[in-house]
């Protein structure tokens, strides 16, 4: 799955702005739709407003959870006891009480599938310690992922002055929660699920598109009434000849999110309508495969001359559909290339154009490490330049 630089790049530049097909009206405060598979924005609105994630907050409390398991710090059979403040949270719950000692794995389907505010407190006070040393973690790892906008105040996302984050940092999370644990993302395509000796009650995974939209596998939705009615929705969709690693054969994968609405039904409705237009009116192209040179670059300095530039993985663009019979793409070097370079450190941009206007930039990383020449190869490169 993609993470590069692209991803968060406006769509286009001016000069297509015409060519760009226009989003449908979203009832939404804010709102964001990625293709996750182009690492590319199709539509947005107001997506660094600053406003209160609700439940979404229980993707970083995931996230976190996610990785002591993959650390094997955690695992899913081991138990949690169930504390005073677990039991007593309010709002939505699994129902879990302190007679209980509840497996990893039946907390995170409290968490994920009933958005249980308890089940979340235990896995938080299980993983970090205590709430506190929790949030601490959670604020830290907003720090690693980029998140600039995003402040927690608790793991659940119960409404708490400076608890807020915004639509571009819920894509960020959401992005980077799916690629780095694509084990656990099964966990977030569940329908119903509740715990034995606790009430048949709140078993629906609150997620409407689910039993609507059989591509849609996740992820997340959120309610406050500070917040109104949110959702974080992705779907995958085949799409014959892409072959996009870390998915499935030809599988696209879109990102939804929409903030604010009016009820869940909306949330659904809207987040059903944004996914619906980015698979009809944008159409993805693979430019070239993981690991492909696009161009072959010269390094001044280095113990080699030259150095592939290309991708970590494909380089694919989402375009308006029926205009890839005119895409271009030109290649920007960076000039001169100086030793020592980093795998992956990015030495060139593939510019992509539409009809002979840029569409969008993608850098493009050095396929292997160069480090530096001896003495005498440095110094003879330098008198090459000086005399260039």
């Amino acid at each position: 799955m993609k993470f590069i630089s692209f991803l968060f790049c406006a769509l286009c530049c001016a000069s297509v702005a015409a060519q760009t097909p226009q989003p449908p009206e979203v009832a939404a405060r804010a709102y964001l739709l990625l293709d996750v598979t182009a690492g590319q924005i199709l539509a947005a609105k107001d997506i660094d407003t600053p406003v209160e994630p609700a439940s979404l907050t229980k993707l970083m409390s995931a996230y976190l959870v996610f990785d002591a398991l993959k650390s094997k710090k955690i695992s899913l059979t081991q138990t949690f006891a169930v504390s005073e403040r677990a039991w007593k949270m309010p709002g939505s719950r699994m129902f879990i009480d302190p007679k209980m000692q509840v497996p990893v794995e039946d907390l995170i389907k409290g968490m994920v599938v009933q958005s249980g505010n308890d089940a979340t407190m235990a896995l938080a006070e299980g993983v970090g310690g205590d709430a506190a040393h929790f949030v601490q973690m959670m604020n830290d790892q907003a720090i690693r992922l980029g998140m600039k906008s995003t402040g927690y105040k608790n793991p659940e996302g119960l409404t708490e002055a400076g608890h807020t984050t915004t639509a571009r940092d819920l894509a960020t999370l959401a992005t980077r929660l799916m690629a780095d644990f694509p084990q656990y993302m099964g966990y977030y395509a569940i329908k119903k699920y509740r715990y034995p000796g606790t009430p048949a009650a709140n078993d629906n995974n609150r997620n409407l598109l689910l039993q609507r939209d059989p591509t849609v596998d996740g992820l997340k939705t959120g309610y406050t009434e500070a917040a109104g009615y949110c959702m974080v929705a992705t779907a995958k969709r085949d799409y014959p000849g892409l072959g996009v690693p870390g998915s499935a054969p030809g599988g696209r994968r879109l990102l939804s999110i929409v903030l604010g609405t009016a009820n869940e039904n909306a949330r659904a409705n809207e987040s059903q309508k944004l996914l619906n237009w980015g698979y009809t009116a944008f159409e993805p192209v693979k430019l070239f495969d993981a690991g492909q040179a696009v161009v072959t670059a010269k390094v001044w300095k280095g113990a080699s001359s030259t150095v592939g530039a290309g991708g970590a993985q494909s380089l694919v663009i989402a375009l308006p559909a029926g205009s890839a019979a005119k895409l271009t793409t030109e290649v920007v070097r960076t000039e001169p290339l100086l030793a020592p370079i980093a795998k992956g450190q990015t030495v060139a941009v593939l510019r992509v154009l539409v009809g002979g206007a840029v569409y969008a930039e993608l850098p493009l990383g050095a396929l292997e490490a160069v480090e530096q020449a001896g003495v005498m190869g440095r110094a003879w490169d330098a008198l090459r330049l000086w005399i260039r």
